[in-house]
């Protein structure tokens, strides 16, 4: 293993040194970043300093110029990264510790959440082939994966911030609204819910019927202006993630892993009200020392608990209770939502168009917490829209395709239940095509969203990467590609290594 590893490094060592050459010498001879500055009577004086740096490079070749960009570059092996400075003399080191964080935050939740869901909605897609629900979720993949991103970017802006903001001022959804989204909701579960007509029309007169009435309390409440979930919501989703949790690792007839997830919506129950003062004075590390404890608490329960296999109830306890510390930590933000939009600096507009936060907001944990998450929603559905779209139809395809083998059928035969012969057979095996996608969609993840960054001014390295490009300026272009290229190098051996744990008959070889 460690020889393939390195062989493996070696390799692509020298793959990203001939693509940093052509980069470089790509970007250096499609123009002169300095022709404009010479032609300019009176320069700035940061104009003036980046002259005189460029000014040592000015009449050597570009490909000395890339040797001598790579001899700083090597200086990263020593922990002594120089990778220049771009036109504004800025180190592009410093200009990259900038962008990445604030790439990794725009797509770290997008990326992640459109792999899961994507993943999910494919299995269950494949899972119920040539349903309605498949034709729809088919429908729908291809009109999302055909839509332009700064289209369905500039839409978000003016439906999800722009007219949402004005919506709240009054928080009250009028007659037509509520009808028209009952209307869709009844649609969307009817398709959802398999069976006859007649199953289907009660589904959806029972959905349209709940969801106006859920929308007429929200709009009578001004929930929008005051948003909680509340106990008896807390309680209701915790129950039904109980049963998804037994269903999805145990099976109902297991009946010591439901209680072990039933027991842990009860725990989280009574440290929803026991933690309120302990929230109120908490920040990131604090929530995650608390999550521990809370998963810890969960293996307790599902270990003593046991039953005929004890990791099932162990599973079921501590996704219940994953589940239930993120409603509470959700409905904590919510509390604090009416003090972050009545903020001097938020005017009563708390969904933002542009920017990754608000400059100057000062506050605890929650209402900063607030602000990154609001900045956030616009672009991480834009991005989600767009990627849910390939996963979906990935996954599905390679679970037709597993569903379809011959060790399934046995395991049928063997009479095991569809549940195990789905989870412990046929989604282990569907995963292995997606590992190497996946893994390079989260490599790439780094390289940032460029249209996506653009729309909603977003300093990450998407933008850094295009003001590169505009302004012919090889040294961030450099900066973007370098890193992006380690990291895909990396998630590509982490691919072939997962390939290896995936599917026993792939091995390693040294």
């Amino acid at each position: 293993m460690l020889s393939y590893i390195v062989r493996r490094l070696v390799a692509s060592f020298f793959i990203l040194l001939g693509a940093s050459f052509i980069v470089y010498l790509l970007i250096a001879y499609s123009g002169d970043p300095l022709a404009e500055i010479r032609s300019s009577n009176s320069p700035s004086k940061d104009t003036q300093i980046a002259v005189r740096t460029e000014m040592l490079h000015l009449n050597v070749p570009p490909v000395l110029r890339y040797f001598i960009w790579l001899g700083g570059a090597s200086k990263c092996l020593i922990g002594q990264c120089d990778l220049g400075v771009t036109l504004q003399n800025q180190p592009v080191t410093a200009a990259l510790g900038q962008a990445i964080p604030a790439t990794l935050q725009l797509l770290t939740a997008a990326t992640l959440l459109a792999i899961v869901f994507g993943i999910a909605i494919g299995v269950v897609t494949a899972l119920r082939q040539y349903s309605t629900l498949d034709y729809a979720v088919t429908f729908m993949s291809f009109l999302f994966f055909s839509l332009p991103v700064f289209w369905v970017a500039v839409l978000l802006k003016e439906f999800g911030a722009i007219k949402f903001n004005n919506f709240l001022a009054t928080a009250t959804i009028s007659p037509g609204v509520i009808v028209a989204l009952a209307l869709v909701s009844g649609v969307v579960w009817a398709v959802i819910v398999a069976g006859t007509w007649r199953r289907r029309g009660i589904t959806f007169a029972v959905a349209a019927v709940v969801t106006a009435l859920v929308l007429v309390f929200l709009s009578a409440t001004k929930w929008f202006q005051t948003p909680s979930l509340g106990p008896v919501v807390i309680a209701v989703t915790g129950v039904a993630i109980a049963y998804g949790a037994t269903v999805l690792f145990a099976g109902l007839r297991n009946r010591r892993a439901l209680y072990s997830a039933l027991i842990s919506v009860g725990i989280g129950l009574v440290a929803y009200f026991a933690l309120q003062p302990v929230l109120d004075r908490t920040g990131f590390w604090g929530l995650i020392g608390l999550l521990v404890i809370a998963l810890a608490v969960a293996w307790a329960i599902g270990h003593f608990m046991g039953g005929y296999d004890r990791t099932q109830s162990i599973r079921a306890a501590m996704l219940t209770t994953f589940g239930m510390s993120l409603l509470i930590v959700i409905d904590r933000f919510m509390q604090s939502w009416q003090s972050y939009s009545d903020n001097p600096l938020v005017r009563g507009r708390p969904i933002p168009t542009i920017g990754s936060k608000i400059p100057g907001l000062d506050g605890d944990f929650w209402i900063t917490g607030l602000d990154t998450m609001t900045h956030l929603i616009l672009p991480t559905i834009s991005i989600i829209l767009i990627s849910l779209a390939s996963y979906t139809r990935y996954s599905r395809a390679s679970m037709l395709e597993v569903m379809g083998q011959d060790y399934v059928r046995t395991a049928r035969a063997k009479g095991l239940s569809e549940r195990v012969v789905v989870t412990r057979h046929a989604f282990r095996n569907a995963l292995i095509p997606l590992a190497t996608i996946v893994a390079f969609d989260i490599g790439g993840m780094i390289g940032g969203a460029v249209i996506t960054e653009n729309v909603f001014s977003f300093q990450g390295m998407g933008q850094l990467f295009l003001t590169g490009i505009k302004s012919i300026d090889p040294n961030p272009v450099m900066g973007v590609a370098i890193v992006t290229g380690i990291t895909a190098v990396v998630f590509n051996l982490l691919a072939d290594l997962a390939y290896s744990a995936l599917d026993p008959r792939v091995r390693v070889k040294a």
